[in-house]
């Protein structure tokens, strides 16, 4: 089985001349079948005689914007492509590869049972105009079952490259395939890809993009396969893949790589996977639903994710972490604007995981809902996550259990600072995690914090519990049906805070044996302390309150 993943060694597109096709028995296939060479093909009159299979000059189609800028424009239907679905097109299409070309698919549908494969090209377009694709089914396809498209490899990438305007028809059963994988050194667009039909094969996921030179740049606009994926053990290519496809897989990215409004449904290994350190990614908008492992799962340098839709409804036999927004792998990451829905019964995952290998990032404007039967946490940053900063940011946390802000405990002193944060909601105390925010690490710092933790049929939900030091806590509102703030570290301090539980008669602030150093300054505090035997306790012009 080839590696679906590729190295990025780069070659000049002139490393690859046609007679390097020839000999890749993955783009061979379908000339094998029909008794044709194609290095007699590529040396001979497919294309020299343009007229004959309906090339023209792209100044004789100066009317088709999305043509311009290649030699030669091919109508792939006057050129003898099938565009009732009854032969497969790749034949054709292998018989009209050339460099400097776009290939017109116009109104029909197009069946291939093999993949196409170009390497090493300067610059070619495909582009349907009401064009569907259809795959053949796992059984039928011939050669490697893992794409239809080929377009550039990692050691001999093309350099410019459009794809644009299909629909692919995978509704009948395991015609699940990659649609498109391209390795491109400068200038990728791919528009407009609408996959209808489960991917039910097993076999690799719909698209797969590298920008293999760190100045080029791509991008990936309106891609869609909303329909998802199948478990690879109820696949025919069952114990050959693990878990099964990918949606879009970008991992091996060194530039700058866009998706723009793309949609992916639930994907059994991963919705949006686009993590090499060493790239750059921007996810712009579009919708991500039910994936396993993450739905959106970005690294690299500078990487952001503005107003993605994530949303987790249903859970399938063979899901066990579907997190909505995992970042890892880089310096810069940010998280604008999304909006986070968690609503499935069953046990998902974190809404947000800022994961070990962060070494900065910011998560702003989000909004974040959880509901469900079981524990589920919002927002989770790792123990060695670097710098961490929160803003503007809203956790409504109906789960059974969990925390809806978790600052896992670690070595790590650089900081995460909370600032404008809310988090409310009903959520429950199942396995004991019962807290608002949880906030294990040192040195961080809370300000402008609105925590309500009412609890859900009267269990006992704490706001915010610091077991770390030199944690500072600024002008916020703390409510919970237990207690608000509960201190277990040392030289941590909270000032200008409001803080009551609401439970009448219980203390707003509990103190345990250990705590060293704990300063209350300027804040409301209702019903006072409930004090283990803390030492150092410093206390300033509070306010204190009785209910």
């Amino acid at each position: 089985m080839e590696n679906g993943s590729n190295h990025n060694k780069q070659v000049s597109s002139g490393d690859c001349q046609p007679s390097d096709q020839t000999t890749d028995p993955a783009s061979t296939g379908a000339d094998a079948k029909n008794g044709r060479s194609r290095r007699s093909l590529l040396r001979g009159t497919a294309i020299a005689g343009a007229s004959t299979v309906g090339l023209l000059s792209a100044a004789s189609m100066s009317g088709a914007a999305f043509h311009e800028g290649y030699d030669n424009v091919v109508n792939v239907v006057d050129a003898g492509a099938d565009r009732t679905g009854g032969e497969s097109i790749t034949p054709v299409l292998e018989d009209l590869r050339a460099d400097n070309t776009a290939f017109k698919f116009p109104e029909g549908r197009y069946y291939m049972d093999s993949q196409f494969r170009f390497t090493g090209f300067d610059n070619i377009g495909f582009f349907g105009h009401d064009a569907t694709l259809v795959p053949a089914n796992y059984y039928n396809f011939d050669g490697p079952q893992y794409r239809l498209f080929r377009l550039g490899v990692s050691y001999s990438p093309g350099g410019r490259l459009r794809f644009r305007g299909f629909d692919i028809d995978q509704t009948a059963s395991n015609t699940g395939i990659r649609v498109i994988e391209a390795n491109v050194s400068d200038d990728l667009k791919v528009e407009d890809i609408n996959i209808r039909g489960e991917h039910d094969s097993g076999t690799w996921g719909p698209g797969m993009f590298t920008i293999t030179d760190p100045n080029g740049r791509g991008v990936v606009e309106r891609f869609r396969a909303p329909d998802g994926g199948v478990h690879a053990d109820e696949t025919p290519n069952a114990g050959n893949i693990w878990r099964g496809p990918i949606g879009i897989e970008a991992n091996t990215n060194v530039g700058h790589l866009e998706f723009k409004d793309c949609e992916l449904g639930g994907f059994p290994d991963n919705g949006l996977y686009a993590t090499n350190e060493d790239g750059t990614y921007v996810v712009d908008g579009g919708v991500f639903k039910n994936s396993n492992g993450a739905n959106v799962r970005v690294g690299g340098q500078g990487s952001e994710i503005r107003d993605p839709t994530v949303v987790i409804d249903e859970t399938g036999p063979h899901d066990r972490s579907q997190r909505g927004v995992r970042i890892e792998s880089g310096d810069d990451l940010l998280i604008s604007g999304a909006d986070i829905t968690i609503t499935s019964p069953q046990p998902t995952s974190h809404a947000v995981s800022v994961m070990n290998s962060c070494k900065s990032s910011t998560i702003e404007d989000t909004s974040i809902e959880i509901s469900g039967d079981r524990v589920n946490h919002g927002i989770v940053v790792s123990p060695e996550a670097g710098e961490t900063e929160i803003h503007r940011t809203d956790v409504v946390h109906e789960a059974a259990g969990g925390y809806p802000l978790w600052i896992r405990e670690g070595d790590k002193r650089d900081r995460v600072l909370a600032s404008e944060l809310s988090v409310s909601g009903s959520a429950g105390d199942k396995h004991g995690f019962r807290d608002g925010i949880r906030c294990g690490r040192d040195n961080c710092r809370f300000q402008y914090i609105d925590v309500d933790q009412p609890g859900r049929n009267g269990v006992d939900r704490n706001g915010l519990v610091v077991s770390g030091s030199d944690t500072t806590v600024y002008q916020g509102t703390f409510r919970a049906s237990f207690h608000p703030y509960v201190d277990q570290g040392s030289d941590n301090h909270v000032r200008n805070a409001d803080l009551e539980s609401y439970d009448h008669g219980r203390e707003a602030i509990q103190l345990y044996p250990d705590v060293t150093n704990a300063a209350f300054r300027v804040n409301r505090i209702v019903n006072g302390y409930r004090d283990h035997g803390a030492s150092g306790t410093v206390t300033w012009n509070n306010t204190y309150e009785s209910h």
